[in-house]
């Protein structure tokens, strides 16, 4: 049995109308968040020491990423935390510094990101394609992701709801009106 003691808050805090969860956001003790925060300040890049050699590649891909209108900060870390979810806090806590920026966090085999420009399914799009291994790559790959035109989903699916919804009334109509003929024959036909 199990009998020591728990401490910490019983339960879970609450924010905005809608009462959401805020879960507390989890950066691994080995990330220097103030070096990280003022390496993507200079340059809109920070890497560890070992991998000072893409730093230029990087900062292309930030240049490219601007004149595509895109304010790209990106974060590389040499080591891998145990589930992705810390390098989406690692992008928050990075956006959150720069307003606006989209962010690009990258581990050896994970990807994490952030922005206000972009919605989650587009970010977790390209940051499905950021996994590569090789930041540069993993780098261009995510901003491929968010420079490609996408299929308007949202206004197809309300022109075929509206498309339905017609049809329904019109089938309605229709019914109503074959109704009217059927009574009004048997009608004239039983006053003959």
């Amino acid at each position: 049995m199990y009998r020591a003691a728990v401490t910490g808050p019983h339960t879970v805090p609450l924010w905005g109308p809608l009462r959401v969860p805020i879960l507390p956001s989890y950066v691994p003790p080995e990330i220097d968040m103030t070096q990280v925060k003022s390496d993507v300040a200079d340059d809109g890049v920070s890497v560890p020491p070992a991998q000072q050699a893409t730093v230029p590649a990087l900062r292309q891909v930030v240049e490219d990423a601007r004149g595509d209108g895109i304010d790209l900060k990106i974060v590389v870390i040499d080591v891998n935390p145990p589930i992705e979810t810390p390098l989406r806090d690692i992008a928050t806590e990075v956006g959150q510094a720069n307003p606006g920026a989209t962010v690009l966090a990258l581990s050896p085999t994970f990807a994490g990101t952030y922005s206000p420009a972009f919605d989650r399914v587009t970010l977790e799009a390209g940051q499905d394609l950021a996994r590569t291994g090789d930041p540069v790559q993993s780098s261009k790959n995510f901003v491929g992701e968010l420079t490609t035109p996408h299929f308007p989903w949202t206004p197809f699916t309300i022109v075929v709801v509206l498309v339905v919804a017609l049809a329904a009334v019109g089938a309605r109509l229709l019914q109503i009106r074959s109704k009217r003929a059927t009574v009004s024959g048997t009608a004239s036909t039983s006053s003959d």
